[in-house]
């Protein structure tokens, strides 16, 4: 890897982590000795590149650091194509045409050595499932009023086909490959519960908000996943 490119991908790296990054984890991570990255981190610290931290304790990025978003890597780009590949044949309708028009977006401001890469993709994903039960609730309009921390009435069939009416904090929408999972805190249950959006027989999207600000809502949904993971197995 020449030295610019370990420089970048370094910033990468930081910019990404929500916590301090030890030179031993960058290292590591791009195959180098740990006194190459401090090296390193020292000529960027130099070019007021704006890193704070020292070694043995990590580093972090401040957040007023900017640097030109599509400043992308060959992988990078591969990562994002393929990404928005899978969106456009599995997403939503509205899902699905943002994913389209991000990839046109990406390709019109690429340099032109790399829109091959776009063009002629060395990876893809298969078709889509044809079997794909279709969704009872308007996907798009739940992103929308998870992103406003809303309420939805839903009135649900669970798998024996037993009926029930709940009010839900929509959290987060699963994408898997025959169906979408919209995971909620359910007023009904008093507890986070997961619900196939092809069980749901309506919805009605209520103007009302939960009080919970969504990062908060879809942490604490993290949480109770992680200690139910963690919870040991009966006997």
């Amino acid at each position: 890897m020449r030295r610019a490119d370990r420089l970048f991908q370094i910033i990468q790296i930081l910019r990404r982590s929500s916590r301090s990054v030890t030179g031993a984890e960058i290292a590591t991570e791009l195959e180098v000795s740990s006194r190459t990255i401090y090296r390193d981190m020292a000529d960027l610290i130099g070019q007021r590149v704006p890193i704070r931290g020292e070694t043995g304790f990590g580093y972090v990025l401040d957040d007023t650091f900017d640097m030109p978003p599509l400043m992308l890597t060959p992988d990078e780009i591969e990562a994002a194509v393929l990404g928005a590949q899978w969106v456009a044949g599995r997403g939503d309708p509205v899902l699905a045409g943002a994913a389209r028009d991000l990839i046109a977006k990406i390709t019109s401001v690429l340099p032109e050595r790399l829109r091959p890469i776009i063009a002629h993709p060395s990876i893809g994903t298969g078709p889509p499932s044809s079997n794909a039960p279709p969704d009872g609730i308007d996907i798009a309009r739940t992103r929308a009023w998870i992103r406003a921390g809303r309420k939805i009435r839903i009135a649900y069939r669970d798998l024996y086909g037993a009926g029930s009416e709940r009010v839900i904090w929509p959290v987060i929408l699963g994408y898997f490959e025959n169906a979408r999972t919209l995971a909620a805190w359910c007023e009904l249950k008093q507890d986070f519960r997961h619900f196939r959006t092809d069980r749901v027989t309506s919805a009605e999207f209520l103007d009302e908000g939960h009080g919970c600000s969504p990062g908060e809502l879809r942490h604490r949904w993290k949480r109770q996943m992680e200690e139910k993971h963690r919870a040991p197995s009966p006997p």
